[in-house]
């Protein structure tokens, strides 16, 4: 397979650049060649739909040809075009964990709690985000073996970054599917997490990373973006980040300072970090992807829960 924006990243797997609001290397999907037709892991945002529809008929794909949609997780950046696709073709089956199914069948709290964040900038961002009739949705526990003729997928449960992440298990090829469990790497740059509201979680977050680490996987590949293959670093990277970010946050939240400007400064202090190390344009890059404001609100909640949680065991 070869198309611009398009790259073969294992056997029969392919890398989509959905070159999200006119942006390379930010939001990336992956098309899984089965006999008969084409799994989608993560189709992204319904915004960059026409994009992805562009790259499948560059390669002599359509919409007709999709079999299955593997979900990671429901946030936005991942799943918006899912309802989009399978109301296009009424034969998609969605994988997803079942935490997250109801949202898809029926997303209006899901809507609702992202427009709290996003404002009146949701319609930009990531476009329509339709409901996927329920005998389409396929709910996953994690534990699960999903086999598509030859291929075989080991599903693994995997929240921290969100309560309903699952992660997908290539084993016969050695990939492992992350979505935002192994954070954000651009351009063989930094490892970031991403920790957005509302359900961060440092402790079932490590133990995801345990998950992956134990399957030993040869290459992670990322939403945030593309493939990974130095795993032992990668992961290291990550839970270094993750302890510092917290106890940032949680310092912070110690000053009693408030939360717009927490989130300012938290902002500044992860672009100082980046710009230390990276040129200009992936700066830009990391921040368009991970949007550090949201990032120390979804850590102040993480602290402020356990907080109650201590005063009302």
């Amino acid at each position: 397979m070869n198309a611009a924006g398009v790259s073969v990243v294992a056997p029969q797997t392919t890398l989509i650049d959905l070159e999200y609001l006119g942006n390379p290397s930010t939001i990336a999907s992956y098309l899984l060649e089965l006999p008969g037709g084409i799994a989608i892991v993560d189709p992204g945002p319904s915004v960059a739909l026409p994009v992805l529809l562009s790259k499948l008929r560059n390669l002599g794909l359509s919409v007709e040809d999709i079999r299955f949609i593997l979900l990671t997780h429901i946030h936005l950046d991942h799943a918006g075009a899912t309802g989009t696709l399978v109301g296009q073709n009424s034969r998609i089956r969605v994988f997803v964990h079942e935490f997250g199914a109801k949202h898809m069948a029926d997303p209006s709290k899901l809507l609702r709690s992202a427009e709290r964040l996003y404002g009146d900038d949701m319609k930009r961002l990531w476009g329509d985000f339709r409901a996927v009739p329920v005998q389409n949705i396929q709910g996953l526990s994690g534990g699960e073996q999903l086999k598509f003729d030859s291929r075989k997928f080991e599903v693994a449960y995997t929240p921290g970054h969100a309560s309903h992440h699952v992660s997908y298990f290539d084993l016969r090829n050695g990939l492992a599917f992350v979505g935002d469990t192994a954070g954000v790497r651009i351009s063989h740059g930094a490892v970031l997490p991403v920790t957005p509201p509302p359900d961060i979680d440092l402790e079932k977050w490590s133990r995801s990373l345990d998950e992956i680490e134990k399957r030993k996987p040869e290459r992670l590949l990322l939403t945030h973006f593309g493939p990974s293959d130095v795993i032992g670093w990668h992961l290291g990277q990550l839970r270094i980040k993750l302890n510092r970010w917290g106890a940032v946050v949680r310092d912070s939240l110690q000053r009693n300072d408030s939360d717009p400007q927490s989130a300012i400064e938290f902002t500044n202090y992860v672009v100082r970090e980046l710009k230390g190390i990276l040129p200009e344009e992936d700066v830009q890059r990391y921040e368009r992807t991970m949007t550090p404001s949201l990032s120390w609100y979804g850590l102040a909640r993480y602290w402020r829960k356990r907080a109650e949680a201590q005063l009302n065991p």
